[in-house]
């Protein structure tokens, strides 16, 4: 784990660079208060002392500006000065954020065994659920594979890779519905009908398709109906003129997902169950500072060692030294 003061990223050097004003400002001003009273020794060698915090605080300064050129230059404008691998990592929990590296793991929920790991310094899971559920199906050489990932993973584009590739994916969508938010019906209320292309709304009125973009990268039809501005429960739907619900291109897929989540509640306790398990051991033996290694092609080799260690002294604990030592035999 890296120190997350000597990670930079722009937003960081902005507020460092404001942080360093302000304490300038404050020096100033205390110097300016200084030169107005009689001088004494003591008056003096504080007076001297202000000099010199400002002048650290303008070195600063410079090295902010050659870091920013740095950081310019990388190609995801950010760098860590212990490790040059290790990035900013997000964390739900404000300014508990880490810098280091994001280790995606695939793990069978029959016997937690880890099928599948990689080292990362992608700071979120958006971008990893298709790539590392290929990597568990080959690994695992079946023609079929059902996948349970958290909320972190979803992305439309990674889940139809992944179904486009005979994987089965189930995962709760996260809730940013700001209608949702404020109390009024969100997009679950309304029930597309197929058959028709159109969506019906909690008062029974039809919202037909209007147009299709691209938004995002992800081609999108707009539904809408003109019956909002008399409806009686307008005010529980939407503030605006009308209400509009989007549809991607493949949202029967995403649909397909509610609806296996719907039909198996308990499928994100098995989930966690299942992922907690072998990364609290890894944790536990690893230590509080987690990797030993720098850049990262020596973390990935440290990960893999730990990976083969949990394996085996998971295979140990279910098989027994007996049954391994006559499998290896024979």
């Amino acid at each position: 784990m890296n120190n997350r003061d000597r990670n930079f990223t722009k937003a960081k050097l902005e507020r460092r660079r404001q942080q360093i004003e302000e304490s300038v400002a404050r020096y100033l001003a205390q110097l300016d208060t200084a030169d107005r009273q009689e001088p004494t020794d003591v008056l003096v060698a504080k007076t001297d002392r202000l000099k010199e915090k400002i002048t650290r605080l303008e070195q600063e300064m410079e090295r902010l500006d050659g870091l920013e050129a740095q950081m310019l230059a990388s190609p995801d404008r950010q760098i860590s000065l212990t490790d040059p691998d290790a990035r900013s990592m997000s964390s739900s929990g404000r300014g508990t954020g880490v810098v280091g590296y994001n280790v995606q793991t695939a793990v069978d929920t029959e016997h937690h065994l880890i099928v599948t790991h990689e080292v990362t310094n992608i700071g979120t899971d958006r971008a990893q659920l298709s790539g590392m559920a290929k990597k568990a199906k080959a690994v695992l050489e079946v023609e079929r594979l059902d996948v349970v990932a958290d909320r972190g993973y979803f992305a439309s584009e990674e889940i139809l890779a992944s179904e486009q590739a005979g994987i089965t994916v189930t995962l709760p969508k996260p809730m940013t519905s700001r209608a949702k938010a404020e109390g009024r019906f969100g997009k679950a209320d309304f029930v597309y009908l197929p058959e028709q292309d159109v969506y019906r709304c909690p008062a029974g009125d039809m919202l037909t398709y209007r147009y299709t973009n691209v938004e995002a990268g992800l081609t999108v039809s707009r539904y809408w109906t003109s019956a909002c501005p008399k409806c009686p429960i307008k005010a529980q739907c939407t503030p605006g003129k009308e209400r509009r619900v989007t549809r991607w291109k493949h949202e029967s897929v995403l649909e397909a997902m509610q609806d296996r989540l719907d039909a198996n509640p308990d499928a994100m306790r098995i989930r966690r169950q299942t992922v907690e398990h072998p990364f609290g051991t890894l944790k536990a033996r690893m230590g509080s500072t987690h990797f030993l290694t720098k850049t990262k092609p020596r973390v990935s080799t440290e990960m893999a060692l730990h990976v083969l260690a949990y394996n085996f002294t998971r295979v140990l604990n279910i098989m027994g030294s007996k049954a391994i030592l006559k499998a290896i035999a024979s």
